[in-house]
C-alpha cells in the first residue's frame, strides 16, 4: 500500500516549499497568504538502500520501491468568519480526508521577507490555532452525522440510538478543543469514527522549519542530546514545538526546507557532503518520510528475485499471510508457508543466499509468524486447497 500524507501549516510556514523538496515537483510558492483551496500533489520513491544492495545479488529486471503521495494543501488559519464556525470548507477537505497521516508543518525560522502573518514566531501559538481549526471541522462532520443519526433513530432501531449517545459524547470532546484521537472508543465506534474521517483521529507528525544555521542543533534537539535550556530564537520554537509533539504523542523532525529545495538541486555528493558538515546522515525528505511511517506504525518487507527486487508496505505486527496478501490476495488466501530471511543476516552472511542457509538464517515460517522491518520472503501458496 502506498502512504497518503497531506501538508499543513499556517500561511508562510514554509510548507509549499518543503512540498518542492520532498517531492521536486516545483509548484509555486507564494510571498503572501492566499485563499486557494487548491493542493499540489506528487509521489515520491521511498529511499530505501536495501533494495539497490539487493539488486547487486539478485541482478533483477527492475527495482521497485513502495512511494509516498504528497498533498500540500492551502494555509490554515485564514478562513473567512463563516468558516471559523463551521470548519475547513468541503473542497478544501477532500484534498486531505483520506491521507493516512498529516505531516504539520510549525514555522521556526526568522525571515523579513516573508513575514509571519501574526508578526511573530510562536510554535504553540501556531499549533494551538492549527489544532483548534481541525476540531472545528471535526466537531461539523460529527453534527452533521448526529443529525443524520437522529432522523433514522425514528425508526426505533437501538444501535441508532447508541450511536446517537456516541456521538454526542464525541461532540462535547471536540467542543472542549480535545482532538478526537486522544479519547478511547469500543470497536463499534471505532468502525462510525473511519465512516466520519476526521482529521483529528489521523495520525500526526510535526515538521519543524528552521534556518540553515540551527538546523544541526535543532535536530539534535530533538533526538534528545542537544540543550534548550533557557533558549530563546528558534531553538526556543523548537523546544515549544517538541514539548507539544510530546504531548499529543507525536513524532516530530527538524527539517530547513529552503535548505533542503536548495540541496535539491545539487548532485548527491554534493548535497550528502553538505549534510555530513552539519552533522545530517540524511536529507530532510528522508527523515519526514521515515517519521512518517514511524507515525502510521509501519514496516515494509522486501521480495527478492530474477524478476524484481521490491519493497512493501505492512502495519508493523502483521502475520505472514497479511504480508501475502499485499503481493495477491490468492497469496493469502492459499498461504502455506514463507520462506524467511532477515537483510541484516543476509548481508552478514556476506548475500549469499547459500551461506545463509547453512548458517541457519533461513526460515521456514507459519501462518503466526510475524513480519519484521527488512524480512526478505518468499512466499508458498496453493489456492485449489
Amino acid at each position: 500500500m502506498g502512504l497518503t500524507v497531506g501538508i499543513i501549516g499556517l500561511p508562510q510556514s514554509g510548507k509549499t516549499t518543503l512540498f518542492n523538496a520532498l517531492t521536486r515537483a516545483g509548484a509555486q510558492i507564494s510571498g503572501y497568504p492566499t485563499s486557494t483551496v487548491q493542493a499540489n500533489r506528487a509521489v515520491v520513491e521511498v529511499p530505501d538502500e536495501r533494495l539497490q544492495r539487493l539488486a547487486e545479488i539478485f541482478h533483477p529486471r527492475k527495482i521497485v520501491p513502495t512511494t509516498v503521495e504528497f498533498v500540500d494543501v492551502a494555509g490554515l488559519g485564514q478562513a473567512t468568519e463563516t468558516a471559523k464556525h463551521e470548519g475547513l470548507s468541503a473542497e478544501f477537505l477532500g484534498h486531505i480526508r483520506n491521507a493516512d497521516a498529516l505531516a504539520i508543518v510549525v514555522r521556526c525560522f526568522n525571515n523579513p521577507a516573508a513575514p509571519h502573518p501574526a508578526g511573530s514566531v510562536d510554535a504553540r501559538r501556531d499549533l494551538d490555532n492549527l489544532m483548534a481549526e481541525l476540531v472545528l471541522t471535526d466537531l461539523a462532520s460529527v453534527e452533521k452525522r448526529l443529525e443524520s443519526t437522529a432522523r433514522k433513530a425514528k425508526s426505533g432501531d437501538k444501535k441508532f440510538a447508541e450511536e446517537i449517545e456516541f456521538l454526542k459524547r464525541l461532540r462535547d470532546q471536540l467542543n472542549e478543543g480535545t482532538p478526537a484521537s486522544r479519547l478511547t472508543f469500543s470497536s463499534v465506534e471505532e468502525g462510525i469514527l473511519r465512516e466520519l474521517f476526521l482529521l483529528t483521529m489521523k495520525p500526526r507528525l510535526y515538521v519543524v522549519n528552521v534556518g540553515e544555521d540551527v538546523l544541526g542543533e535543532a535536530a539534535a534537539l530533538l533526538e534528545g542530546s542537544g540543550n534548550a535550556d533557557g533558549a530563546g530564537g528558534e531553538l526556543g520554537c523548537v523546544a515549544a514545538a517538541s514539548e507539544y509533539a510530546t504531548a499529543d504523542h507525536a513524532e516530530i523532525v527538524a527539517v530547513s526546507a529552503k535548505l533542503e529545495a536548495e540541496l535539491g538541486e545539487l548532485p548527491e555528493e554534493d548535497a550528502t557532503e553538505y549534510l555530513s558538515a552539519l552533522g545530517l546522515p540524511k536529507l530532510g525528505a528522508d527523515r519526514v518520510i521515515q517519521k512518517g511511517y514511524s507515525a502510521l506504525n509501519l514496516i515494509s518487507f522486501l521480495t527478492a528475485g530474477e524478476d524484481e527486487v521490491r519493497a512493501w508496505t505492512v502495519t508493523r505486527g502483521s502475520k505472514a499471510p497479511t504480508a501475502a496478501g499485499k503481493i495477491h490476495t490468492d497469496f493469502e488466501r492459499g498461504f502455506i508457508r514463507a520462506e524467511v530471511v532477515h537483510y541484516d543476516d543476509l548481508m552478514a552472511d556476506g548475500g549469499s543466499m547459500k551461506t545463509a542457509r547453512e548458517h541457519g538464517h533461513i526460515r521456514l515460517e507459519g501462518k503466526d509468524y510475524t513480519v519484521r522491518d527488512g524480512d526478505i520472503i518468499e512466499f508458498r501458496f496453493n489456492v485449489s486447497r
